[in-house]
């Protein structure tokens, strides 16, 4: 997962959010500044245009009643005293033809002036001279020699009456100008101005927008970053199951209206998590409890098959019990008369030996297979050893060995070398036990049972095969032999098989049928060995 530490400098809010509102700011102040600047420079225009429009107006007022007199020697020497003006750089007076009467630039006086070029043009467009012009259209700029801005201002020199009916004049009153005069001054001293107020300007924007980004930056990171960041850590806490990470609200804005809201989804989370968490240990508690009570349904499932399959071993192991206990019964009698009619003592001391080796064995006979018998009746809890796979079969045969002789079935035995499983003894005995009982049931007028063991070709397990030649088993009801309650017998319970299979499934193994109708079944029990077992399940 992404941490705030994690993301890249130039991806971080802060970083972002200050460099947007630092261009913003920027390209406001900036703007700000440009046009400020443009203000400046138009206002020193104007105002340069409004100065030179004075003073050319000055000339000619202050030159007119020379000019009036006939004393164009005096107008000039005025003209030439206003020129020393340290930013007056040319004045001069040209007639209506464009020659040049007067110029404080010598070697001018005397020639003609292009009427095309800036001083003239206003005047003389479309070739018709205008009577009135306002300020801005009497001037023009242009580059000096040296680089430096010029103003020149032109004002014309009207004919009044006075002039047109002087008697030194001749000059029509029909004539509306006489003359300009153009007065040339220099904008060195305003350029000079008006850039040092742009420097100016632009420090004050910079330091502007410095001050502004610094104080952006101290109340991003106060109202904003430090909220976020908060979050963002509370944010992964909770990511990593900590409920109870809270966010510190530091404003009442909408900031701390979300962290509060960002809190409470916490706390609903955490009641949440516990609420769910109680649910899973009730159903923990209900599984554990259901779970115990299955195993004892399948403890006392497994124990009602074990007398029921008792049940039916019954009738045999009497009739099994009852040859070795008539032995015994005949063979008492036997001691019991020969010590009554008392003959030879050396004789009957033999006898005696005889007939007592002959009960105890028989007596033992019949212990051996009341041993089994309540061996396979007792309930007991599971309990896992090295069980040798041979000898269990060999218990489960014995136990049906007079029932196979009574229905004439032929008992065919293809056990192979020992086989260690991990298992307990008494459930794999009841387990074979269950299969060999179904087997008998399915001859009850005799047939071939074979029994069969052999290491699987992984050389991890070991198969237990049962083969009868019985009926079979419908296709239909193949799938459903290992359920509990089915049984296609009219006197069967449905529980043995699945006992059996119940079995086998807690020793980690599997069971499957094979059957063919009209031909026979086939039981497969496939165990680990010991030393490949998995743990079985208790």
């Amino acid at each position: 997962m992404e941490t705030a530490q994690s993301i890249p400098w130039w991806r971080r809010l802060s970083v972002t959010l200050i460099a947007t509102v630092s261009a913003v700011t920027l390209i406001a102040i900036g703007l700000f500044a440009v046009l400020a600047i443009g203000a400046q420079r138009a206002e020193m225009k104007n105002e340069a245009l409004r100065g030179a429009a004075l003073f050319s107006d000055t000339i000619r007022t202050s030159t007119r009643d020379q000019m009036l007199s006939g004393k164009k020697e005096d107008a000039y020497r005025v003209m030439q005293a206003i020129s020393e003006n340290e930013n007056v750089e040319k004045v001069r007076i040209f007639n209506k033809e464009g020659r040049i009467m007067f110029s404080t630039a010598s070697g001018e006086a005397g020639t003609l002036v292009d009427k095309k070029a800036e001083s003239c043009y206003a005047c003389h467009a479309a070739g018709q001279p205008l009577v009135k012009l306002s300020v801005p259209s009497r001037a023009r700029v242009f580059r000096a020699a040296d680089g430096h801005r010029v103003l020149g201002m032109v004002t014309p020199i009207y004919n009044e009456t006075a002039c047109s009916s002087a008697d030194c004049h001749v000059h029509p009153a029909e004539q509306t100008v006489l003359g300009v005069v153009d007065v040339s001054i220099s904008l060195a001293d305003v350029d000079r101005v008006v850039e040092d107020r742009a420097v100016r300007t632009a420090w004050v924007s910079l330091v502007c927008i410095l001050a502004i980004a610094v104080g952006l930056m101290v109340a991003v990171r106060r109202l904003v970053l430090r909220p976020v960041r908060e979050m963002v850590k509370a944010t992964e806490r909770i990511g990593r199951g900590d409920l109870l990470a809270l966010v510190p609200v530091f404003q009442p804005d909408e900031l701390g209206r979300l962290a509060t809201s960002f809190n409470e989804m916490a706390d609903s989370l955490a009641k949440a998590r516990a609420e769910r968490l109680e649910l899973l240990n009730g159903l923990e508690r209900q599984v554990e409890e259901r779970t115990e009570a299955l195993r004892a349904a399948q403890a006392q499932l497994i124990q009602t098959e074990k007398l029921a399959s008792l049940g039916q071993l019954s009738a045999s192991i009497a009739h099994e019990i009852n040859n070795p206990l008539a032995g015994i019964l005949t063979f008492s009698k036997l001691l019991v008369r020969n010590l009554e009619e008392g003959g030879d003592p050396a004789t009957s001391r033999d006898l005696l030996l005889k007939n007592l080796r002959l009960i105890e064995r028989e007596t033992d006979r019949c212990r051996g297979i009341v041993r089994n018998l309540l061996d396979f009746a007792r309930q007991r809890p599971l309990v896992l050893a090295d069980v040798d796979v041979k000898k269990a079969l060999e218990e489960a045969l014995t136990l049906l060995n007079h029932k196979i002789e009574m229905q004439q079935i032929v008992l065919e035995k293809k056990i192979g070398t020992d086989a260690l499983v991990s298992a307990d003894f008494g459930q794999l005995r009841q387990a074979f036990v269950n299969i060999l009982l179904n087997a008998c049931d399915a001859m009850p007028e005799g047939g071939r049972l074979t029994v069969s063991t052999g290491i699987l070709p992984d050389g991890k397990r070991v198969e237990i095969a049962f083969t009868d030649t019985g009926p079979g088993i419908a296709p239909e009801n193949l799938n459903r032999i290992f359920d509990p309650f089915f049984t296609t017998k009219e006197m069967g319970t449905g529980l043995g098989l699945s006992v059996v299979y119940g079995i086998v499934q807690k020793h980690g193994g599997e069971m499957k049928a094979e059957s063919r109708p009209g031909v026979g079944t086939t039981m497969r029990i496939r165990l680990p060995l010991a030393a490949a077992a998995p743990e079985a399940a208790a």
